[in-house]
């Protein structure tokens, strides 16, 4: 069996975030390039971008709820894992992996189905106009039946990281990026596809990821291995994944509520252009995030197994480390942001009106950028150290507890309303980020206290 690209109970603290955060922002940069590449070639169909992009953006809430399912079974399954390996139950680590694997399969059916039925009433919810409405089911229609395939290579992928095979992980996004950005200039414009061929192109690009997956998982290299015997439905082991996953998934679900009340209530208020500026803004946000996101998973291997193996000042070190980087990164994207906006706007679209509308919207939207380091950085912490009640808590402090009632009541209170709109986003991370930031300083100490007696207990 070949050894772990990383130790992560040896090697340097620094140069092992490093090489395992490179790689993962490196990667979530990548996926999220699979949206972000449709919305830029859609946005640029002569004649009819605008209509395609704002149509497109309506798909967002189902897009990041199935992303979501990937979440709660692969981050938390991830979490749950390492922290097995650690202590040196492999067995039990690897029916973890089998169990996450079953279940990402029947939620991904249960899924498809599900959104199938309910789609075009569900579109016409979330903002969908009926200019947009043709070029929104469309889209959504052809990425379902493919959604099986985006479970398997997305929350799989998390058990390759939770090993230290942070390369590799990597090498799944990356091969699935590449295919889509080859397929999409293809399908869309040399087929005359349209949004039909961004989702054909998407959805091909996750199946070969999921290949890619499987194809790792049960090879040679891996020490989490996928066995026949595990693959099973069985609640005793799945229940500690979900409650650990539950967190991430709020994190991700909860994107699809706060997206449908801000396009709702755009559509309210500005009509269709100003929900097409909100799809440019969530998807330019939407690779910030993803890259805060990449950063505290290169540290989660680490806090997570040597919590597991009892090493606590490596664990402390490294999320100290974690904290700086995510602050150090949100602030320097909020910078750019302010500062140049017109540069990420002019990726997605050239109509001067909407172009117009989405640099004043985006300047708004992400003025409380800056503090996400530390909401990003101490949430995920709390998932590495298996904290689910805490991490469930923050994950629906920022978006259900503050934001969806932000977008509700600041246009009742402003006179300005679309402006109010997008102020509820600035508002709620700096409030969410203070809170997360304060509760982690309260509760980290402690928590490593009680790790530290239930070791000294174990060795008396």
């Amino acid at each position: 069996m070949a050894k772990r690209e990383n130790d992560l109970g040896r090697d340097p603290i620094g140069k092992l975030l490093l090489r395992l955060a490179l790689p993962s922002v490196t990667a979530q940069l990548v996926n999220a390039l699979y949206n972000i590449v449709d919305r830029m070639y859609i946005g640029h169909i002569p004649e009819v971008g605008d209509l395609a992009l704002t149509g497109l953006g309506v798909c967002f809430p189902v897009i990041m709820f199935v992303s979501a399912i990937s979440a709660l079974v692969g981050m938390g399954g991830g979490s749950r894992a390492v922290v097995r390996m650690g202590e040196g139950k492999e067995d039990q680590a690897n029916a973890i992996l089998g169990n996450a694997t079953a279940l990402l399969v029947v939620l991904a059916v249960a899924a498809t189905v599900f959104f199938q039925l309910v789609k075009e009433p569900m579109l016409l919810l979330f903002g969908a106009t009926p200019e947009t409405l043709g070029y929104a089911s469309d889209y959504l229609t052809i990425y379902l039946w493919g959604s099986i395939f985006v479970e398997i290579s997305m929350g799989l992928n998390f058990f390759i990281t939770a090993q230290g095979f942070s390369t590799m992980s990597m090498a799944t996004v990356l091969i699935g990026a590449v295919t889509n950005i080859v397929l999409d200039p293809i399908l869309i414009f040399g087929f005359n596809m349209g949004v039909k061929g961004a989702a054909l192109a998407t959805i091909t690009a996750q199946a070969v990821s999921a290949v890619w997956v499987l194809c790792f998982l049960t090879g040679k290299r891996t020490k989490l291995k996928l066995q026949r015997r595990f693959f099973r439905i069985d609640f005793k082991v799945l229940a500690p994944v979900l409650a650990l996953g539950v967190s991430p998934f709020i994190m991700n679900s909860t994107e699809s509520l706060v997206n449908i009340a801000f396009n709702s209530s755009l559509k309210a208020y500005g009509g269709t252009p100003a929900v097409g500026a909100m799809t440019i803004c969530s998807s330019v946000m939407q690779v910030f995030f993803l890259l805060l996101q990449g950063i505290a998973q290169g540290a989660q291997p680490i806090i997570g197994f040597n919590y597991g193996s009892g090493d606590l000042d490596r664990v402390k070190k490294t999320c100290r480390l974690l904290v700086i980087c995510a602050l150090t990164f949100s602030c320097t994207a909020c910078a750019a942001l302010e500062l140049f906006p017109q540069v990420f706007v002019a990726l997605f679209n050239d109509k001067p009106e909407l172009v117009e509308l989405a640099v004043w919207a985006l300047r708004v939207y992400a003025a409380g950028m800056f503090m996400l380091g530390i909401q990003s950085a101490c949430q995920q912490s709390f998932v590495a150290l298996g904290q689910a009640k805490v991490s469930l808590f923050l994950a629906l402090l920022r978006k259900i507890i503050l934001l969806l009632p932000l977008i509700l009541l600041l246009p009742h209170v402003l006179s300005d309303k679309v402006f109010a709109v997008f102020l509820a986003e600035p508002a709620a991370d700096i409030l969410a980020a203070v809170t997360t930031g304060s509760m982690f300083l309260w509760r980290f100490p402690r928590i490593l206290e009680r790790r530290r007696q239930e070791l000294e207990g174990k060795k008396a």
